[in-house]
C-alpha cells in the first residue's frame, strides 16, 4: 500500500494558512487588498481582542453576487488571473486566491456582499472550512466580510501570537501603508468600539503623508521619471534629515500599490541621502515606485511582501538619482530662504570697508583681531612651501581683502543680518524676523569636504610641496598599500617616495588639509584606503567619502575659535556659495531656525 497521500482540501487551507495568515493583521492586509482591486473608495475596519476575536472589513467596492461570493471560498479561484501570460505582469494586489478559503480555514468567516445592480445580497457563513449557511440579505452595496475566533481550531498558532497591544501596531502599519498607497480612499480603523485611524480621502499624497506621519514640518519632495520607455516613475516625500530620530525612522516603500521590504531600494535612498544623515539613523518619509508590471516579480514570497526586479541595478540608480535631486532642490531652496537679499523697499546689508569699525548698527563685543595671528585665507591653493612646524593657527578664516567702498556695497553677502558669536561656536543671525544659529565648525566642515569632493572628481586636488619633506616608519600593511594605491594617493594630492625598507618620504599633501599633520594625512589616507577596491565608474567610492569628511572634520574651525565680524561674514559667504550647505558631511545639522513666534512663546507674549 502506498504510503503517499493527497492532502484534503481541509488541511491544505490550513498549511497555506500558515504561510498567508501569520497574524490579524495579515487578515486585514489581504482583505483590504480585495476591497482596492473590487474599486473601493471607502474601506472602514474594526478590531476586537487584538484581531483574534473579530476583524470586520467595509468597504464601497463593486460587491460580488451569489457565484462569486461562493466561488472566492474555493481555492485558486480569482477573478484577477485569468490566463498564464498575466502571470508575467501582475497589475492587481490580489492574484492567487488563496487569502479567503485560508482565512477560513482557520476562523469563522461570514461575507456579506451585493452588487450595485442587485435589490439584495448574498450572505456566506463558513466554520473552519465548512460551509455552514448561504442566504439572502439586506445590506448596502459593497462588501462586509467578518472573521471572528481567529486560529480558534489551532491553539498552537494562537499561542505564538504577541501581545494585544503589538497585534495592534501591526494592524495600523497596514492600513497606514494602504492610506499612503491610495491617497484618494477613505479609511478609519476601531477598535474595541474607539476610533483609532480615521483618514478622509485627500487631494494629494502630501496631505495623506502628514496625516499618516503627523508631521507638518518641512519636507523632501520626490519626482522622477525613468529615461526609458518603461513608464518608470519616482513619487514620494522623505522627512528632512534633522526631523528623523534613531528610534522612529520609518521609510514605507510601495511599488505599484504594493508595500514591500526592499533592501536594494532602501540603500538606494540612503545612499541619495549621503553626508545627510547622522550614523544609525535611517531615512523616513514614503516612496512610490511606479514600474511595468513586466518588470517586477511579485510572486516569490506568500505573503507578497518582498519582489523581484528584472533590471535591480537600474532600479536602484534611479531611487539614488532622484533623491539626490531632491536634496539639491532643497539645498537651492535653503539657500533662497536664507541668502536672498531682501525684496525692494526692505533694508540690504552689505559688507562694510575694511576700515569700518562696526557693521550693525547695534555694538558688539567683539575682540580685537590684532591680539590673534595672521593666517592663510581658508580653502585657498597654497604656493609658497613652509616647514611643518611653522604653521600659523590652521583654524581661523581670514579678512576678507580690502577693496573700495563703492565696490563693497555692490557686493550683496547674504540677506542674513550677522548679530555676533555664541560660546565660540555658534554665529547668530537674523533674516525676516527669525533667528538663525548657525554651527561654525559644521559649516565650515561641509565647506571644506566639498572643496575635496570637486577637487577630487575634477582629477585635481591642489598640492601644497612641504619646503622640508617628512620622513615616516609605516608598519608592513600601510607600506603594501603605498605601493599598491600610489596612483590613487597621488590623486588625493599626496606625493609619497620610497626612501628605504620601511621609511617613506612626503613630499606632498592636500592643500585645502595642509594645516593638518603631514604624517596623520598619510596614516588616515592609508587606514580610509585599507581593503578598498576604487572602481573607475564609481563618481567618489565609499572610502574617499569617508577620508574626505574625516579630513574635513579635523581641519575645520573648530569649538572655542572666536572669530572676528569680518570673518564670520566671510564664513557665511562660502555657505552661500557652496553647493550643499545644510548639513555636515556626518549629517549633523548647520543650521537651526527659531521663529519668531517660537521666541514669543518661550516668554508669553501674545
Amino acid at each position: 500500500m502506498s504510503r503517499i497521500r493527497i492532502l484534503s482540501d481541509h488541511l491544505a487551507n490550513q498549511i497555506a494558512a500558515g504561510e498567508v495568515v501569520e497574524r490579524p493583521a495579515s487578515v486585514v492586509k489581504e482583505l483590504l487588498e480585495n476591497s482596492l482591486d473590487a474599486g473601493a473608495t471607502r474601506i472602514a475596519v474594526q478590531v476586537e481582542g487584538g484581531g483574534t476575536r473579530l476583524l470586520r472589513v467595509m468597504d464601497n467596492g463593486m460587491g460580488m453576487d451569489e457565484d462569486d461570493v461562493l466561488l472566492c471560498l474555493e481555492r485558486h479561484a480569482t477573478s484577477k488571473l485569468q490566463e498564464e501570460m498575466q502571470l508575467g505582469a501582475i497589475a492587481t494586489l490580489g492574484f492567487r486566491g488563496e487569502a479567503i478559503p485560508s482565512i477560513a480555514s482557520v476562523s469563522r468567516l461570514t461575507i456579506l456582499s451585493r452588487l450595485a445592480e442587485s435589490p439584495t445580497g448574498t450572505r456566506v457563513e463558513v466554520r473552519y472550512g465548512t460551509l455552514h449557511a448561504v442566504h439572502e440579505d439586506g445590506c448596502a452595496k459593497g462588501t462586509i466580510v467578518e472573521v471572528k475566533n481567529l486560529f480558534g481550531n489551532i491553539p498552537a498558532r494562537k499561542k505564538f501570537l504577541k501581545s494585544g497591544r503589538t497585534e495592534f501596531f501591526h494592524i495600523e502599519e497596514v492600513i497606514k501603508n494602504q492610506a499612503l498607497a491610495n491617497p484618494e480612499v477613505a479609511f478609519s480603523l476601531q477598535v474595541d468600539g474607539r476610533q483609532s485611524l480615521n483618514y478622509p480621502a485627500a487631494p494629494d499624497l502630501e496631505g495623506r503623508m502628514r496625516a499618516v506621519f503627523r508631521y507638518q514640518g518641512q519636507l523632501l519632495e520626490l519626482e522622477g521619471t525613468g529615461g526609458g520607455d518603461d513608464g518608470a516613475g519616482l513619487s514620494g516625500f522623505l522627512l528632512l534629515p534633522e526631523s528623523v530620530s534613531a528610534s522612529s525612522a520609518r521609510l514605507r516603500l510601495l511599488v505599484n500599490g504594493r508595500a514591500v521590504q526592499d533592501r536594494m531600494i532602501r540603500h538606494g535612498v540612503i545612499e541619495g541621502l549621503q553626508g545627510f544623515l547622522m550614523k544609525g539613523y535611517s531615512p523616513s518619509g514614503v516612496l512610490i515606485l511606479e514600474l511595468s508590471p513586466a518588470d517586477i516579480d511579485v510572486n516569490v514570497h506568500p505573503a507578497k511582501r518582498e519582489i523581484r526586479f528584472r533590471r535591480s541595478r537600474d532600479v536602484h540608480q534611479f531611487v539614488s538619482g532622484t533623491v539626490r535631486r531632491a536634496v539639491q532642490a532643497y539645498q537651492e531652496l535653503r539657500r533662497t530662504e536664507l541668502f536672498a537679499a531682501p525684496a525692494p523697499g526692505g533694508q540690504q546689508r552689505s559688507v562694510p570697508p575694511a576700515d569700518t569699525p562696526s557693521f550693525s548698527p547695534r555694538p558688539m563685543p567683539f575682540g580685537s583681531s590684532d591680539s590673534r595671528p595672521q593666517v592663510q585665507p581658508v580653502g585657498a591653493a597654497v604656493v609658497e612651501s613652509r616647514e611643518p612646524e611653522a604653521r600659523p593657527e590652521p583654524f581661523e578664516i581670514p579678512p576678507a581683502p580690502i577693496v573700495a567702498e563703492e565696490e563693497q556695497q555692490k557686493k550683496d553677502l547674504t540677506g542674513l543680518s550677522l548679530i555676533g558669536q555664541l560660546l565660540d561656536l555658534y554665529l547668530l543671525c537674523e533674516k525676516d524676523g527669525q533667528l538663525l544659529v548657525i554651527d561654525q565648525h559644521a559649516a565650515h566642515e561641509r565647506i571644506l569636504y566639498g572643496k575635496l569632493l570637486q577637487a577630487y572628481l575634477s582629477r585635481n586636488v591642489p598640492a601644497q610641496n612641504l619646503l622640508f619633506p617628512v620622513t615616516v616608519e609605516l608598519g608592513p600593511d600601510h607600506c603594501e598599500l603605498v605601493d599598491r594605491q600610489g596612483e590613487t594617493l597621488s590623486m588625493l594630492g599626496l606625493e609619497v617616495a620610497h626612501f628605504g625598507e620601511s621609511t617613506y618620504v612626503i613630499k606632498a599633501v592636500p592643500a585645502l588639509v595642509s594645516s593638518l599633520a603631514p604624517a596623520d594625512i598619510l596614516c588616515e589616507t592609508l587606514d580610509g584606503l585599507r581593503g578598498s577596491a576604487l572602481r573607475e565608474d564609481e563618481g567618489i567610492p565609499a572610502a574617499v567619502d569617508a577620508l574626505f569628511a574625516s579630513m574635513a572634520c579635523k581641519a575645520a574651525i573648530k569649538a572655542g575659535n572666536s572669530l572676528q565680524p569680518r570673518e564670520m561674514l566671510e564664513l557665511l559667504q562660502q555657505m552661500e556659495e557652496s553647493e550643499v550647505f545644510s548639513h555636515c558631511p556626518h549629517g549633523r545639522p548647520v543650521i537651526k531656525t527659531f521663529s519668531r513666534v517660537e521666541i514669543e512663546k518661550w516668554f508669553h507674549r501674545t
